[in-house]
C-alpha cells in the first residue's frame, strides 16, 4: 500500500545484482557507538526479508540497520486505501515484524508524510544512507523525489525489487519501451537477472530505537472488508508458493480458466505487496516444464504492464490507446453490475466472488470486465475503480492496464473483441459449478442487455456497424 518508485540522477539506483555507491557512508555521531554505521531501510511494497535487495544491501554495508514502514498518510487519505487491502497490509505487517525479530530487529512503524518521517528517523539515528525498493506509479514517483529532497546530505539508495525485470533494462531497438507484449516476452526471457539477495544472518538495531506497535486494519482504513479474504504476510505466501510448485501447476496450461477447479497460483496480492519476491518466483520455475513456462508468461506479463505504467504514468486515467469513446453513463445499469444482477450468471458469479474474497479468477475479471465496457458500453474507468474499492491485489499497473486491454484501449491487438458470457459459460463452467458456488439458488434477474443487441450497439459505437 506504501510504495516508492524510480530515481533521478541525484539518487543512487542498484539492478542486476550491481551496486552503485553503496560504499558512500557516514560516522555515526559518537553519541552513539564511535565508528559504527546504521542504514534505513523504508519497507514499502517489499515486506519480506528474503530476496529484499534493500535490506540485504542495508545489512551488508551497515553495523546497524532501522527497518521501517510509514503508514502513509498520503495514501490512508486517498481513495485508494480500502478495508480489504488494509486487512491484508496489517497481517503483511504482523508477519514482517515477526520474521525482523527472528533476526534480532523489529519494524518500526511510524504516521505521517514519508518524505518527512524518513528523513526524521534519519537524522535520528545519523543513518549513513536509506534504502529503499524502485517504484513506477505517478505517485511514487513524486514521493520518491521528496524523500530525496529531505535526506538532505544522506543519500537514497533505490534497488530493483518489484518486478523480475526493470522496465528501463529491456526496450525495443530504436524505441523507448514495449507496446505488444509477443516481443517484449522474447526480451524478457533473454534478460539479465541479478542475483537473488541474501538474507541477513542477523540485524541490530541502535541504541534507543523500538519497534512497534504494528497497526491493526482498522488503524489503516477503517470499515468493513469481505468474508473470505486471504492471508496476508510472507510466511503465507511462501507456503502458498511451496503448495504451488509441488503439485497444481502442473495441471495449469489445461485448466487455468477453468472457473470453478480455479487452479491458479492466488499470488497476485502477495506479489504485490511484495510478500513473495517475483524473481524467486520465477527462478523456482523449471524452464523444461510447458506448465511453469505458461505461469512464467503471466510473472512476464505483470512485468510488462510496469514497463507501460513507468514509460506512460498517465495510462492510470487516460486511454494508452483511443478508440474515441462517448461512454454511457447509466448508473443503474453499472450498479447491476457491480451487485451482480445483470441477469448473465457467469458475469453475476464473477461480481458475487469479487464481494465475497476481495479476489476474482482471471477468466472472470476477463468475463466482466468485457460486459461491463462491451455490453453496457460503460467507461473502463468505473470498472477500475470498483475493482479497486475491493481487490487485495489492487494494482494500479495491473488492473488499470487490464481493465483497458478488456476495454480495448490497451495493448490488446483485437480491440473490439466481444466475448460472448453465454458461450464463455459453456466452455469455463460447463456444469455451472462455479455459479452455484457464488449464487446458490437465488432467483436468477432478467437479463439487462440482450446479447445480440448489444453486439450491435457497440459496433456502432466504434464505428463499424
Amino acid at each position: 500500500m506504501v510504495a516508492v518508485a524510480s530515481a533521478d540522477l541525484a539518487t543512487e539506483t542498484t539492478a542486476c545484482g550491481k551496486s552503485g555507491g553503496l560504499d558512500v557512508l557516514y560516522d555515526v555521531d559518537a553519541a552513539m557507538i564511535v565508528g559504527m554505521t546504521v542504514a534505513v531501510v523504508v519497507f514499502t511494497r517489499d515486506l519480506r526479508v528474503r530476496d529484499n535487495p534493500a535490506l540485504s544491501a542495508a545489512a551488508a554495508t551497515a553495523d546497524h540497520v532501522v527497518p521501517v514502514f510509514v503508514v502513509d498518510r498520503g495514501i490512508t487519505r486517498s481513495r485508494f486505501n480500502r478495508p480489504n487491502r488494509a486487512a491484508f497490509l496489517a497481517d503483511s505487517l504482523r508477519d514482517l515484524d515477526a520474521s525482523l525479530k527472528k533476526l534480532g530487529a523489529g519494524l518500526v512503524v511510524r504516521h505521517g508524510d514519508v518524505a518527512t518521517e524518513v528523513a526524521e528517523l534519519a537524522d535520528e539515528v545519523d543513518a549513513a544512507g536509506v534504502h529503499m525498493a524502485r517504484d513506477y506509479s505517478r505517485y511514487a514517483v513524486r514521493r520518491q523525489d521528496a524523500v530525496r529532497t529531505g535526506l538532505g546530505r544522506r543519500t537514497l539508495y533505490l534497488h530493483d525489487s518489484h518486478v523480475v525485470i526493470p522496465p528501463d533494462a529491456v526496450s525495443p531497438t530504436g524505441g523507448d519501451y514495449f507496446r505488444v507484449f509477443t516481443p517484449y516476452h522474447r526480451r524478457w526471457l533473454e534478460a539479465a537477472r541479478r542475483d537473488l539477495a541474501p538474507t541477513p544472518h542477523r540485524l541490530r538495531l541502535p541504541p534507543g530505537i523500538r519497534s512497534g506497535p504494528i497497526p491493526g486494519a482498522a488503524d489503516i482504513c477503517e470499515g468493513p472488508s469481505s468474508p473470505a479474504l486471504p492471508d496476508g504476510g510472507e510466511t503465507a505466501a511462501r507456503r502458498r508458493m511451496s503448495s504451488w510448485y509441488a503439485g497444481a501447476i502442473r495441471r495449469y496450461p489445461d485448466d487455468h480458466d477453468a472457473l470453478a477447479a480455479d487452479n491458479t497460483s492466488h499470488l497476485s496480492a502477495a506479489l504485490h505487496f511484495g510478500c513473495i519476491s517475483p524473481l524467486e518466483l520465477t527462478a523456482k520455475a523449471d524452464r523444461r516444464s510447458p506448465a511453469h513456462d505458461a505461469f512464467v508468461r503471466q510473472v512476464c506479463w505483470r512485468d510488462f504492464n510496469h514497463q507501460i505504467l513507468a514509460a506512460r504514468p498517465d495510462v492510470v486515467d487516460t486511454d494508452f490507446r483511443t478508440q474515441h469513446d462517448r461512454w454511457r453513463h447509466d448508473e443503474d445499469d453499472f450498479a447491476a453490475w457491480q451487485e451482480g444482477r445483470t441477469g448473465y450468471p457467469i458475469v453475476d458469479a464473477g461480481m458475487r466472488q469479487l464481494q465475497q474474497e476481495g479476489w476474482m479468477h482471471n477468466r472472470a475479471r476477463l468475463l466482466t470486465g468485457s460486459f461491463l465496457t462491451k455490453h453496457l458500453y460503460i467507461d473502463w474507468r468505473w470498472g477500475a475503480r470498483h475493482f479497486f474499492d475491493l481487490l487485495v491485489d489492487g494494482d494500479i499497473a495491473n488492473n488499470t492496464l487490464n481493465w483497458q486491454w478488456i476495454a480495448g484501449t490497451g495493448a490488446d491487438s483485437r480491440p473490439n473483441r466481444m466475448l460472448n458470457p453465454m458461450t464463455q459459460a459453456e466452455r469455463h463452467d460447463p456444469d455451472g459449478a462455479y455459479v452455484r458456488r457464488y449464487l446458490g439458488d437465488e432467483p436468477r434477474p432478467g437479463r439487462i442487455v440482450d446479447h445480440t443487441d448489444a453486439v450491435r450497439a457497440f459496433r456502432a459505437h466504434r464505428g463499424r456497424g
